[in-house]
């Protein structure tokens, strides 16, 4: 006769010295083991005694097994490599929590990517394409909008921000990544925003007029203005040194037809980039123009008055303007 009693698997490490006559042991999946008698006798008064035995020594075995699961008892092997990827998932965890509170203007006056994010940064704006994939969502959701306000203003139902067929409805886009990417100058001369700034090196760069387009606002920028919009381009970049490079860089890379390039003359140097935008803003809609759409990459293109009727934000997180 056989009789079998189920153990928890916690307990393979137990010594089975001690097991009463006629019992042994056999694994029997990854689970549990079996605790096996095996009745060598013919009596049923031992058979019921051994029965017995087995009983009070499972129960004894499953109580054992309980505590040690409670104590935590059996430790998990260390593994090393295991280690090393838990702190490299750590440290990308922390710069896109990092990245995301600079998009969203949560993490202010930073100068430089944090040296553990250079990496993580890099593989976001040419690695991974998801710097890509950002910008082409966030411009659908301009295109909607656009395409909303032109519908309004040709049915007529644009409200109390009119709107009409009077040549002042305007959008304004920044220039420098936004319309055009410094991207080749971020990766060769910045490590994609992991060393400081310096106006000299990017002034030689953008003097070049080599800039590549950013290809969903070129699209944009092409829907805009053949949807009637007069398209204001307002750049801090300085008039004297670059103003003759940057329209050279606008015209190669397909922006052609936009309404007014504004550019920072020296009356204008030495302030923030917001209040210097936001006074170029003014001025637009002094002159009557109802600005429907502001889009930048910075949020200093995007704070303070005279911002429009929405504000859109492209992706950057290699660098800060104030």
């Amino acid at each position: 006769m056989e009789k079998t009693c189920l153990v928890p698997l916690y307990l393979s490490q137990i010594k089975c010295a001690s097991l009463p006559n006629h019992f042994s042991i056999s694994f029997h999946s990854s689970q549990y083991i079996i605790l096996l008698y095996v009745q060598r006798q013919s009596s049923s008064k031992m058979a019921a005694s051994a029965a017995a035995v087995l009983v009070r020594y499972c129960l004894l075995l499953l109580c054992a097994a309980a505590a040690a699961v409670a104590q935590e008892v059996v430790a998990p092997p260390h593994d090393e490599d295991n280690d090393t990827v838990l702190q490299s998932s750590s440290s990308s965890n922390y710069c896109l929590s990092w990245r995301l509170g600079a998009e969203t203007n949560n993490v202010r006056g930073w100068w430089t990517v944090p040296a553990q994010c250079c990496g993580y940064i890099q593989a976001y704006m040419a690695g991974s394409g998801q710097y890509q994939r950002d910008v082409d969502l966030i411009v659908d959701q301009i295109m909607g909008h656009a395409s909303n306000v032109a519908a309004s203003i040709t049915t007529g139902a644009a409200g109390d921000e009119g709107g009409g067929d009077d040549g002042l409805d305007a959008w304004v886009l920044d220039v420098d990544d936004t319309c055009l990417s410094n991207m080749l100058y971020y990766k060769t001369r910045r490590s994609y925003g992991c060393l400081p700034y310096e106006p000299l090196s990017f002034r030689a760069w953008a003097s070049k007029a080599r800039s590549p387009a950013i290809p969903a606002v070129l699209g944009l920028f092409n829907y805009l203005r053949d949807a009637g919009f007069k398209v204001f381009l307002v750049t801090g970049r300085d008039a004297e040194a670059l103003g003759d490079a940057t329209r050279l860089n606008l015209l190669r890379q397909g922006f052609v037809g936009y309404h007014r390039l504004i550019l920072r003359t020296a009356s204008y140097r030495g302030q923030s980039g917001e209040v210097y935008k936001s006074e170029m803003r003014r001025q637009v809609m002094e002159e009557g123009y109802r600005i429907w759409g502001n889009v930048g990459d910075q949020w200093s293109d995007l704070l303070g008055h005279s911002l429009g009727n929405r504000t859109f934000k492209l992706p950057n997180p290699m660098y800060f303007v104030p």
